[in-house]
């Protein structure tokens, strides 16, 4: 080689070296134009000018994508990903050595996603991914000026019955979370408090992952807030005024309806901030009719004691809460939250008994007398809470979060159980006062890590809970001969729990397959001390927490899903204490110090389609669960039954859910929901040393329905069902549940105003709605008993929005106290 062509060749080299070493990068994220959040597993491509494509990515779970060592040029980028319109960004043009970064780049939701086919669109009614379904709350109009509770019993494999008590896939047993913070209450009380018109979107999360507390047999319901979406200033207000009752059952009062509640937020620059405040008087009229008896097998004789009377609530709810969002810089965030609320209910019975012992082989009458109890329950909490977070971004994108939450509870309340002679009711045979005191304190810290690896994610991290709760019970009776055996109704009963948890957990998308795989640890510890018993009641646990989700994209619009994971259903300190409380005249109500936790395995496969006017979702699903927490009833005297929480020693639940979203016209859609489950429980119960065996098996049904007629562009009315059929329980049987209701909606101002005409409880006098008869039996006695609730309630909502409100607000819940009201 000649010296020039030697030279010719390093300089060659040279500029290669030099024009490698000038690489450019593009890096972004996608996310919904709605909502704001990260849009995980679209697909990213890179385009020449003339839209020849040169290479493509998928995001990350944040959202993010990146394209490195790229040579100066023009390009275009084109995003997809399914339920979202394809779009393409402006030419960008990439210099020597750039690293350009386009920030959030926003999809909107496609034409077949959207609820209405309307100028501004709207985010669909449901949507579902690997790990859960997606309900938006704003689409049930019968729940506006209500509570989270109204919204939440529209949505499939979700049942409310007669007594409030909510059920996902027949289990009452569930973790709440709001806004992806764990809640360790009991989910009536914490849905409660939530006003349906601060509800962004429901999750149900049937298959949770290791991250999550194992907490609830069901699953998890994630309540996702509203906030603003807007820069600069936004604000929603709403207003409830009930109409005067259409049906009478002779009560002491009329019912008070009436509430309202409002939400301001400030989005600027770095800050984000969010007030709230709400209040809602909600009662019920009813009446109760019941018929008991009981068999003295010793002396040969059996009573009853049927009665009917009045059974009504006065029920109020108020709170204020506050957070701030402060964002520093791209690498590091703050968050605090506050809350502060009140919660009171009364429940008054007065009810008519008419006694009667006989001969148990003859049927000959040996006794009888008539006497009317007036009881009244009353139990009121107050609760205050704060929060506080941290989080830290690396410059490899990896995040460290920092939590701590605080909760304090003051829990209050009383029985008074007054029984008079009849007719003569100014005579008093005997008076029962029964106050009590139950106030918690609790925290949580938890630090979680996540770092992208490869094409996904790992995350990994440490949660410690610790709450304890300190109860004074009393009792006291007039006059004291008429209760001998007082003395062990007072007492006090203190608890305290404690977990440690270690969590990893790795998700990633692999061709067409998604997936979810970790592995959680705890070691929970729980003492009940007892005035009575010096040794302290002492439980201690350590288990594993496997999960495992999968997703597979059969096609754009056809995916099959399937998902493991075990669970724990821990016991609250209302099921621990067995000091007895006089529930009723009739009932007494204690718990057990040793109870156990239940475990649960839970398995599901499904599918999920697409297409033009809506989708279609269905899952097999099945639950293994070992020591079911039961309430059970026994005989405590010829006329009172008590009522004790034990295990039963497992149950099984074999179901399939399935739920559809169509927009059948442009003014018409359909919203339909439905689960079919088979329930079996068995096994030996031991009843305050009894041991009794079990066995009950049933199938058991739920529908719930929603469908809207746009009338015209200001007027439209709506419909919708939910329906309970008979269930079984460890000793009997619950009636079917029927609420049917409509709305009709008038808006103004382009929307922005709204006035709302709600018809609750649909009845018109067929005697078919709002009620439900629940019966239970054994070898010694039967009970059943038909609660009626008003029927027919018709209400008014105002609602206003200054700027839409959207997104999620990280607006602290209580953590403890609320599963104990």
């Amino acid at each position: 080689m000649s010296f020039k062509k030697a030279i010719a060749f390093i300089f060659v080299i040279l500029i290669s070296k030099i024009t490698l070493a000038q690489t450019s990068s593009i890096r972004g994220a996608l996310n919904d134009l709605q909502n704001r959040q990260p849009i995980e597993y679209a697909s990213v491509a890179l385009l020449k000018n003339d839209s020849t494509i040169i290479s493509g990515t998928l995001t990350k779970s944040n959202g993010s994508f990146e394209f490195l060592k790229l040579p100066p040029g023009l390009y275009m980028l084109k995003c997809a990903s399914i339920g979202y319109a394809n779009r393409y960004t402006s030419v960008i043009n990439l210099t020597t050595s750039q690293n350009l970064n386009l920030g959030s780049i926003t999809l909107n939701p496609a034409a077949e996603m959207l609820n209405q086919v309307t100028i501004a669109g709207q985010k669909g009614n449901a949507m579902n991914k690997i790990d859960k379904q997606s309900y938006r709350a704003d689409q049930f109009e019968s729940a506006k000026g209500g509570t989270a509770v109204d919204v939440l019993k529209n949505l499939p494999s979700v049942a409310v019955n007669g007594e409030g008590q909510i059920s996902v896939r027949g289990s009452t047993g569930f973790l709440v979370l709001v806004n992806g913070k764990p809640v360790l209450t009991d989910a009536q009380a914490v849905l409660s408090q939530l006003p349906a018109n601060s509800l962004e979107n429901i999750e149900l999360i049937t298959s949770p992952s290791a991250k999550y507390d194992p907490d609830g047999k069901a699953g998890i319901i994630n309540i996702v807030t509203k906030k603003g979406a807007n820069d600069g200033f936004t604000i929603a207000a709403n207003a409830q005024a009930g109409l005067p009752s259409t049906t009478t059952y002779n009560n002491e009062e009329q019912p008070k309806r009436f509430g309202g509640d409002i939400t301001l937020n400030y989005l600027k620059d770095k800050w984000d901030i969010s007030v709230g405040a709400n209040y809602l008087r909600n009662d019920n009229a009813g009446y109760r009719e019941g018929d008991v008896f009981t068999k003295n097998f010793s002396n040969q004789t059996i009573t009853r004691f049927p009665s009917n009377g009045e059974r009504s609530f006065d029920k109020y709810n108020y709170a204020t809460r506050l957070s701030a969002l402060y964002t520093a810089d791209k690498s590091n965030s703050f968050s605090i939250g506050f809350f502060s609320g009140k919660r009171y209910q009364a429940r008054l019975a007065d009810l008519l008994y008419k006694n009667t012992t006989s001969n148990l082989s003859t049927g000959n009458l040996m006794s009888s007398t008539t006497y009317f109890n007036s009881n009244l329950q009353t139990k009121e909490g107050n609760f205050t809470l704060g929060n506080f977070d941290y989080t830290h971004t690396f410059s490899n994108k990896s995040s460290l979060t920092a939590s701590v939450l605080y909760e304090n509870a003051n829990l209050f309340g009383n029985t008074k159980n007054l029984n008079l002679n009849y007719p003569n009711i100014g005579d008093t045979i005997q008076y029962v006062y029964n106050p009590y005191k139950n106030p918690v304190n609790g925290y949580r810290f938890k630090l979680d890590y996540a770092i992208n690896i490869g094409k996904g994610k790992l995350e990994s991290g440490y949660q410690f809970r610790y709450d304890t709760q300190d109860g004074q019970f009393d009792y006291f009776v007039t006059p004291a001969i008429s209760q001998p055996d007082a003395a062990r109704f007072s007492g006090s009963a203190k608890a305290k729990n404690q977990i440690n948890a270690v969590y990893t957990q790795y998700s990633a998308k692999y061709n067409k397959l998604e997936y979810i795989g970790g592995l959680r640890y705890e070691y929970a510890s729980r003492t009940v001390n007892l005035s009575y018993d010096p040794i302290p009641h002492k439980l201690s646990l350590s288990n594993l927490f496997p999960s495992l989700s999968l997703m597979y994209n059969i096609s754009d619009d056809l995916k099959a899903k399937a998902g493991y994971s075990r669970r724990i259903q821990r016991t609250n300190n209302y099921e621990l204490n067995p000091i007895p409380e006089r529930e009723h005249s009739e009932t007494l109500e204690q718990g057990d110090p040793d109870l156990l936790p239940s475990f649960v395995d839970l398995s599901e496969l499904g599918i999920i389609k697409t297409f033009k006017k809506g989708s279609f979702f269905t899952t097999l699903y099945y639950q293994h669960i070992k020591n079911p927490i039961q309430r059970v009833n026994s005989v405590y005297a010829d006329t009172i039954l008590n009522r004790v929480f034990t295990n039963a020693k497992r149950a099984y639940t074999l179901g399939i859910e399935a739920g559809t979203n169509l927009q059948l016209v442009k003014w018409w859609s359909l919203y339909l929901g439905a689960n079919v489950y088979n329930y079996k429980i068995d096994g030996d119960l031991n009843i305050l040393g009894s041991n009794s065996i079990i066995s009950n098996d049933e199938w058991v049904y739920s529908i719930n329905g929603n469908t809207n007629f746009k009338l015209n562009p200001t007027w439209s009315l709506q419909g919708n069902l939910n329906y309970l059929s008979q269930r079984p329980t460890v000793q009997g049987d619950d009636s079917r549940f029927l609420i049917p209701n409509a709305s009709l909606k008038k808006t103004f101002m382009d929307g922005r105003f709204s006035a709302t005409l709600q018809w609750q409880n649909i009845d018109l006098g067929m005697k078919q709605t709002n009620r439900q008869r629940i019966t239970t039996s054994g070898r010694d006695f039967y009970t059943t008993t038909n609660y009626i609730y008003e029927t027919d309630v018709f209400l008014l909502n105002f609602s206003f929005n200054l700027n839409k409100l959207t997104g999620k607000s990280k607006l602290p819940a209580s953590e403890f106290g609320d599963k104990e009201f």
